[in-house]
């Protein structure tokens, strides 16, 4: 094997935590080597090691043969590694060829940017990935698709031996995600390694060679997918098999009331109109593919965004919600697609952001806040929810994904919400921790709260949803319950539509 990279006892500690122990990690050139582990088993600062972003406290880092250490990033860099992160590090107002060539912009003698020369180069790389990108024009008016293949071209341009992707497919549509596989493959071809940081085990084993799995971070195992399979893999991430990630359907109420009718909703003046319902303790999906209007009619609903027409009524009573206040006041709550910047402030502890929208109900002497009152309330709301962490007063940004998740909940339980709007509630999350939102869920459902799922993972569409509006071009195509909610059907739906659909759904 031509092992182009090799991490051999890499360990580091956080001041009251051990993140990483005795890892074991070797790459070979033009492998794909997929990095798995639940949020919080190390993966990311073992990739931070890598960039020369932490050093650790032992072990060694070799490439090519040589020993390296990295005392920054721009070490790393000149070692050949370059890695594309979840969270895009692009410059929205500046175009693709100055992104790439940031802070080390080619000049002439006179010390004058060749800007033609850039281009070309840029031009150049986008040729090789077999990508069209619009030079020209500010990033932040190019598809997150070609956000993220402008992040891979900025590490090539790098000339990277090595190219770390961490959850490259989290905003991608099913058809650019093959389309990044692809450029995957062809880099592979070109003798370029990759580690791929995936949370969906099926692209493991459609792009990747061999895995290497974490758990609390240690070093558990490496196997080849060829030789391995789902079951196995789960097992080694989080220690114990999952028979079954989710949790039983109990059949509806036949006499469970209505708690939110939208009678009428119109997005534009042109656009089609929306009805549904939904129904006390029950979860309805929002299925459909990127662009088809789910998220979009979760926030007109509650007052976010505008509504040429909108007529609601909540628990029988006509209700205006002109923006998410109202929405919150009418018991209405919504946990966004992106939890770090629209959910949670991340600076902030676990009791302040359960508390924040909910400050008046600790009021003590009119202008007080009572802090016993507050954390008596925040310690039974994190136990009700299963929030893992040391206190309330750990800060938010230092939790996994998952428990990000339960505190964004827990916030929405405290302030008595009854019906809750999930976007995308397990986008990055592991698979260990969306089994325990899954059980949340129905936890929630059974003590008689309502939940709007909206979702891109037809599997958890499927396996958790009692009724599916499936999305198509803004309209909603087809109202599927019971035995109809497979995932054929909803692709179908997505995709082709049917004919002679009505469009207005109970």
């Amino acid at each position: 094997m031509d092992t182009i990279l090799k991490l051999d006892n890499i360990t580091k500690s956080f001041p009251g935590v051990k993140a990483l122990q005795g890892i074991h990690l070797e790459i070979a050139r033009g492998e794909i080597h997929a990095l798995l582990g639940e949020n919080g088993a190390g993966k990311s600062t073992l990739m931070k090691i890598l960039c020369g972003i932490y050093q650790p406290d032992e072990g060694t880092i070799t490439i090519a043969g040589e020993t390296r250490h990295f005392t920054n990033y721009h070490d790393a860099v000149a070692a050949g590694v370059g890695i594309v992160f979840q969270e895009f590090s692009l410059i929205p107002y500046l175009n693709a060829v100055e992104n790439m060539f940031l802070g080390r912009e080619l000049k002439s003698a006179l010390g004058l940017l060749e800007r033609g020369k850039m281009r070309r180069a840029a031009a150049a790389i986008f040729e090789r990935l077999g990508v069209a990108i619009d030079l020209s024009v500010p990033i932040r008016e190019l598809s997150v698709a070609q956000q993220q293949f402008v992040e891979i071209g900025k590490a090539l341009s790098l000339e990277a031996r090595i190219l770390i992707l961490d959850e490259p497919t989290a905003t991608l549509t099913p058809a650019e995600a093959e389309h990044l596989f692809a450029i995957m493959r062809d880099l592979k071809q070109q003798g370029v390694a990759m580690i791929f940081i995936s949370h969906h085990l099926e692209e493991i084993f459609e792009v990747c060679d061999r895995i290497t799995v974490l758990r609390d971070g240690q070093y558990v195992g490496m196997t080849e997918v060829a030789q391995s399979d789902v079951n196995h893999l789960v097992e080694m991430m989080v220690g114990r098999r999952i028979e079954n990630s989710f949790p039983p359907k109990p059949p509806l109420r036949a006499d469970a009331k209505i708690v939110l009718e939208v009678d009428k909703l119109q997005l534009l003046k042109d656009s089609p109109i929306l009805r549904f319902t939904l129904r006390e303790g029950e979860i309805l999906g929002f299925a459909g593919l990127v662009g088809s209007g789910r998220t979009e009619t979760a926030l007109a609903v509650i007052g976010a965004d505008p509504a040429y027409v909108k007529e609601i009524r909540i628990n029988g009573t006509a209700a205006k919600l002109s923006d998410p206040a109202d929405a919150l006041r009418a018991g209405v709550g919504i946990l966004p697609e992106s939890r770090k910047t629209e959910g949670l402030i991340t600076d902030f502890s676990i009791k302040q952001n359960i508390s924040i929208n909910n400050l008046g109900k600790y009021r003590s002497l009119r202008f007080f806040i009572d802090p016993r009152s507050e954390a008596r309330a925040t310690a039974d709301i994190m136990k009700r929810v299963g929030v893992k962490a040391p206190t309330m007063h750990t800060e938010v940004a230092t939790l996994s994904g998952g428990n990000q998740q339960k505190v964004v909940i827990a916030r929405w339980l405290n302030h008595h919400t009854n019906i809750l709007i999930f976007d995308e509630p397990t986008r990055g999350i592991d698979v260990g921790a969306k089994a325990e939102i899954y059980l949340l869920m129905r936890e929630l459902t059974a003590r008689g709260y309502s939940i709007i799922m909206i979702s891109s993972e037809l599997p958890e569409i499927v396996g958790m949803c009692d009724r599916v509006a499936v999305f198509r071009q803004g309209r909603i195509e087809a109202m599927l319950e019971g035995e109809q909610i497979d995932s054929n059907a909803v692709m179908t739906y997505a995709t082709a539509g049917t004919r002679g659909a009505t469009h207005e759904h109970a």
